[in-house]
């Protein structure tokens, strides 16, 4: 049996092995449960996507739907689905609860399915879902399995993996212990579960007004160490609406309670693995939350107030100052770069370094300090020593690359690439490829190629070497005829590839710099006239966003005048 193995995961193999045991028959389907409060937009297209997983006596027993008091049609429009659709159940809770454990709580204490999904109103299952969740379960008698989730960015669509490590291939773990990397997927809704598994181990979500409540709920379930089945099949598309009226609680984090509620129910999670005896999964969820939570609150906190940086900061060490040297030295050498920055500085300092190192790819930004031979963050911090950047590998290095535009009849991008203690220097830069990717659907666009030229450092600056490439915006637009009729700027992200004497490379984003980015409106024979705008992203990539004609000239304009 699988169970008696020395090792916790097996191969794919023998993971997608059939196993002795139930089929799929009616008394072993899926309830899912999905929860909604003041989502009328959305609620209904969430509600038929978990419907649509399996017609009446197949897959999806039911669905419940838990209204948490909303104020606004969400209530009529569940009404009005379920008088159609009988496998729909609504529950209207008389008074909102504040977050999103009350109301799944509530629903799986309803449900009646041998398994249960989780689903939010103003996401959407892709077809097929509960049915390859389901499979695997009964396959591989796991009762816990967990698929591929993409986030997808609204309106442009851009479908982002979300932890893909994971979900590569199938595969079957006896328990977390030896499969710690688990403890990355925080989420609870690109999984199923044996609901008798919840019930009789008491593993339900926080209830009330709490914050990231899948931090603790998937932290319970690991804890219990069930059989785990992982799928790559893609279960569950996450809407992200950066630009909606009300921001999702994941994506509101502009009050710094929401990084207070983070470090909660991360102390939490880690609590609740430490309690049940995983030490190995609670030293991996403090690496995950440097990996993670840490750079993805640190590549914004440029962008914050004084005061709420003030704080972020006090937050950040008391809770950083109660992780072990073997946390910090596990996470990746970036992130523990940015965590002994904050531990060894009382103050915020270096925000715009900080940034750039958290970015995704990261840049450290000069100067390049060193102290006893090693390289260090800076001269008055000698003690935040960059370990690993004499041992990592060129495509590992997190080079800076500033990039100047210069946008007009003859648009230019002008290039320096920072040697960085020596170690471009000892391959020797010779050419760089700048490549434009359509941020909507990853389509390569044009790359630009150009010699680099060395400068000898001076004055205590580090060696360097520029280049400068000739941009060919409208080519941008020619490449898909079907999309140039929209009026929006559509994005472009830039990369650029480093070719080395010594047959090295690497990749690396290019950082925006100089007073060329703003909207630029640029006459063209092709399309009458461009839109171009040359931005830096909120971790201080350059990119471009551009549009054509005088459709994209008006609609810009009218916008402006209606702010």
């Amino acid at each position: 049996m699988l169970s008696t193995r020395n090792v916790d995961v097996v191969t794919v193999k023998e993971a997608l092995e059939p196993r002795p045991g139930p089929t799929i028959t009616p008394t072993a389907q899926v309830s899912i449960v999905v929860i909604a409060f003041n989502d009328a937009v959305h609620v209904s297209e969430a509600v038929r996507s978990a419907l649509a997983q399996g017609t009446p006596g197949g897959v999806v027993t039911e669905v419940v739907a838990v209204n948490d008091a909303s104020t606004d049609g969400t209530g009529a429009a569940l009404d009005a689905l379920a008088r159609t659709e009988p496998r729909l159940r609504v529950i209207h809770r008389a008074e909102n609860s504040g977050g999103c454990g009350t109301p799944r709580n509530e629903g799986l204490r309803a449900a009646t399915g041998r398994f249960v999904m989780f689903l939010d109103s103003d996401d959407v299952l892709p077809p097929g879902a509960a049915e390859a969740l389901l499979s695997a379960a009964l396959r591989h008698d796991a009762p816990v399995v967990a698929g591929a989730c993409v986030r997808r960015e609204l309106p442009a669509r851009r479908d982002v993996p979300w932890q893909p490590g994971l979900y590569r291939e199938a595969a079957v773990h006896g328990s977390a212990d030896a499969s710690p990397q688990l403890v990355r997927d925080t989420l609870c809704v690109n999984k199923l579960y044996e609901r008798s598994f919840l019930m009789e181990r008491g593993i339900a979500f926080p209830e009330g007004r709490f914050t990231y409540e899948d931090f603790v709920f998937t932290a319970r379930v690991l804890a219990a160490a069930p059989r785990l089945a992982t799928i790559p099949e893609n279960v569950y598309i996450w809407h992200v609406r950066r630009a909606a009226a009300k921001q999702s609680i994941s994506l509101d984090r502009k009050d710094v309670t929401n990084w207070q509620a983070r470090i909660d129910a991360h102390r939490i999670s880690v609590r609740i693995f430490q309690d049940a005896g995983h030490k190995v999964l609670a030293h991996a969820a403090n690496t995950k939350f440097l990996d993670h939570d840490l750079r993805l609150y640190v590549r914004e906190l440029h962008t914050r107030s004084a005061d709420y940086r003030a704080e972020w900061w006090r937050l950040t060490r008391d809770y950083l100052a109660g992780f072990d040297e073997a946390d910090l030295r596990a996470a990746r050498a970036p992130a523990r770069w940015l965590a002994r920055v904050v531990l060894a500085s009382p103050e915020p300092r270096d925000l715009e370094r900080l940034t750039q190192l958290a970015a995704r790819p990261g840049r450290l930004l000069p100067p390049y300090a060193e102290a006893s031979g090693g390289a260090v963050w800076s001269e008055d911090l000698p003690q935040v020593e960059l370990d690993a950047l004499d041992t990592k590998p060129m495509r590992r290095l997190p080079v800076t690359i500033d990039a100047r535009p210069v946008i007009g009849s003859r648009s230019t991008l002008r290039l320096r690439v920072h040697d960085m203690y020596g170690r471009l220097a000892a391959a020797e830069p010779l050419s760089i490829d700048v490549e434009l990717r359509r941020r909507v659907d990853e389509r390569r666009g044009p790359v630009h190629t150009a010699a680099l030229t060395a400068h000898p450092s001076d004055a205590g600056a580090a060696l360097s070497w520029t280049a400068e490439v000739v941009l060919d915006l409208p080519a941008l637009l020619d490449r898909d005829v079907s999309r140039r009729r929209s009026a929006d700027p559509e994005p472009w992200d830039l990369m650029a590839q480093v070719s080395c004497a010594d047959g090295a490379s690497f990749r690396a984003s290019l950082r925006a710099t100089g007073p060329g980015l703003g909207r630029r409106v640029l006459p063209s024979r092709r399309h009458l006239l461009l839109l171009v705008q040359p931005y830096a992203t909120t971790g201080g990539a350059l990119s471009l966003r551009i549009a054509s004609g005088l459709r994209s000239v008006w609609r810009i304009a009218a916008r402006r005048l209606r702010l």
